[in-house]
């Protein structure tokens, strides 16, 4: 099953700080809930995990992941990532990302994803498997904002230490609750129609 994401993210924090957080794949990795890189496999490749916990049960991925291209004129990159689990389920996801700047000041992450999955994870469906992937970046870029906001050093605000604090525990862990509640959001909705679902 082929899902295609187009996400953009305001970021409130200047281009060359998130540049140099998504110019960099163990920043990156770092950001990512539950995901950990391994081996280095080349400039730029690494073997790596990502954990998913739900409750007492827990499922761990392992893959690849790698930046294709990188130019930093544009600040724009191409990442590619595969894995599988121990249960027969793989993953596969290409992602566009660049870095934003606008005249009034604002910076934005936008990024384009493919993502392919096989195996018990394809019977979601293409709608719920955007509702979780939603949850899964939401947490990624709360992240990504408090690295990028913990370069500035000593001169960040209270906001962002606050946010940096918040985030930094989250960055260990997929959230699978939040990815649990989204499945059980959507299959009310399927049940009882939009008008109950919220």
């Amino acid at each position: 099953m082929e899902v295609k994401l187009d996400k953009r993210y305001e970021l409130g924090v200047s281009s060359t700080k998130a540049w140099t957080i998504l110019s960099d794949l163990e920043a990156i990795a770092s950001c990512m809930p539950g995901a950990s890189l391994g081996e280095r496999l080349g400039d730029n490749a690494y073997k790596g995990s990502v954990k998913v916990k739900v409750g007492p049960a827990t499922a761990q991925f392992g893959g690849e992941v790698a930046i294709l291209a990188m130019d930093e004129s544009t600040r724009s990159m191409t990442l590619k990532g595969k894995g599988a689990d121990k249960g027969g389920s793989s993953a596969s996801m290409e992602l566009d990302a660049i870095i934003e700047d606008h005249d009034n000041g604002d910076v934005t992450l936008v990024g384009n994803a493919v993502v392919i999955v096989n195996g018990k994870f394809a019977q979601f469906g293409g709608r719920m498997m955007v509702q979780v992937s939603d949850v899964i970046l939401n947490q990624f870029v709360d992240n990504f904002i408090a690295k990028a906001r913990a370069l500035d050093g000593p001169d960040t605000s209270a906001e962002s230490s606050s946010t940096a604090s918040q985030s930094g525990e989250s960055s260990k862990e997929l959230d699978g609750l939040g990815i649990f509640w989204a499945l059980c959001k959507n299959w009310f909705r399927g049940l009882f129609g939009k008008n109950s679902a919220d």
